[in-house]
């Protein structure tokens, strides 16, 4: 009789129930990741006067994180393959931590650039690796829930995160805010040790007479993504420059922000709740409410009431954007989960960085009232893509019925 094995049976995938500790350790883990990426946002004025740069230049923390991200995404992702998905997520948070340490005490602005740049390499792999492991823990017909329930913690990112930075970083300095951020990564790196199941990795799509379609149904969804982001982010990373000009008092600027973030949620919760049921008429309502948003904002600005209306509705609407292009993404099936996730990471860092950079350009040119008509003309281009893409954004989850009498969709065991 064979000997009994020593290693732990391997995680099947199940219901959401069954993965809910991995799935809340990843949601952990995405909300320091989302924090760590965007906390410059909301202290963009208290980091550009004590190192004496403009708010511009400042911005461009932004653009430098996520541009790192755009370019390692890929290569990486590929270079980590054969490593275990969870030592490679847990050493993303480690170099997230030292990085937050670095911008605490660096003595000047070229050295937060550098140790900016550090964090989004850590990023370049997190969010590649996380989004096909997200897929992996639950059966192929629940995966949009799963992502859309991962995804809370990038809208608890928005909601908490940045806000809260803010909040803390207006009362007691911008430094102590990232110091307060490195223990918050502390500790999710130490509870996702704890939560978060091995699973296997690698994987790669059937070598079949669609294989052609599938890649391009995901270059559409890849299209759409990056323009969805580039609009979002040329206006969310000046939001606080906008919401000060709209007469916001600085102190009331964290509390502004977050309320608009928690209204977040409602469009997270309307992504988990209907992805895995009508995922193209989802997408289209999501990206409808982000654009109406973001123009209303530039119509009714500089009203202080209106601008806060206004952003308060592009929020609720862009609760749901990471989940609705991840979803999408992953069921095109027209690469592995990890490269599928490294693409929709670098796509969406594309439009973070490049979000940015064009958001300073149009604040320095034409000034901060254009900057929402320039964010919405960019949001309804993906609207765009996504109706005429009636493939790559199915009326129903065919591709995950596909998924499920596939089986393990050729996945290969890596840990």
């Amino acid at each position: 009789m064979p000997a009994p094995s020593s290693r732990p049976a391997a995680w099947q995938p199940g219901d959401v129930r069954d993965a809910a500790g991995g799935l809340f350790a990843l949601a952990l883990a995405t909300f320091v990741a989302v924090t760590t990426e965007l906390v410059p946002v909301g202290l963009l004025p208290l980091i550009s006067d004590d190192l004496a740069v403009s708010e511009s230049v400042a911005g461009l923390l932004v653009t430098a994180y996520a541009f790192m991200v755009a370019a390692l995404a890929l290569p990486l992702t590929s270079a980590t393959r054969r490593l275990p998905r969870k030592t490679v997520l847990l050493g993303t948070l480690a170099v997230y931590t030292a990085s937050n340490v670095i911008v605490a005490l660096a003595p000047t602005f070229a050295v937060v650039a550098a140790a900016r740049a550090l964090g989004g390499a850590a990023h370049a792999v997190f969010f590649s690796v996380s989004i096909g492991y997200a897929s992996r823990l639950v059966r192929p017909h629940l995966a949009g829930r799963a992502l859309a329930l991962v995804t809370l913690g990038a809208s608890a990112g928005f909601i908490l995160g940045v806000p809260l930075s803010t909040s803390l970083g207006t009362a007691v300095g911008w430094r102590e805010a990232f110091l307060v951020l490195t223990g918050v990564c502390a500790v999710a790196g130490v509870l996702t040790a704890l939560l978060l199941p091995s699973v296997p990795g690698g994987g790669a799509p059937p070598d079949d007479a669609a294989r052609g379609a599938r890649r391009t149904a995901l270059a559409q969804v890849t299209t759409a993504n990056v323009l969805a982001y580039l609009g979002h982010f040329t206006v969310y990373t000046y939001v606080s420059v906008l919401l000060l000009a709209a007469g916001l008092a600085t102190a009331a600027l964290g509390p502004a922000l977050l309320l608009i973030g928690a209204l977040g949620l409602i469009g997270a919760a309307f992504a988990a709740t209907r992805l895995d049921v009508r995922p193209r008429q989802t997408t289209v309502i999501t990206l409808s409410v982000v654009a109406c948003g973001v123009l209303a904002l530039g119509i009714v600005f500089p009203a202080t009431v209106g601008t806060l209306v206004a952003a308060a509705v592009w929020s609720i609407g862009f609760g749901a954007v990471a989940a609705v292009f991840q979803t999408a993404a992953i069921r095109t099936r027209g690469a592995s989960p990890d490269v599928v996730g490294a693409l929709v990471n670098a796509t969406a860092n594309i439009g973070i960085g490049g979000g940015a950079a064009l958001g300073a350009l149009v604040l320095d040119g034409a000034g901060v009232a254009a900057v929402p008509y320039t964010g919405a003309v960019l949001v309804v281009a993906a609207l765009v893509v996504v109706l005429v893409a009636r493939k790559a954004f199915p009326g129903g989850a065919a591709a995950d019925a596909e998924d499920a009498r596939h089986g393990s969709r050729g996945e290969t065991k890596d840990e």
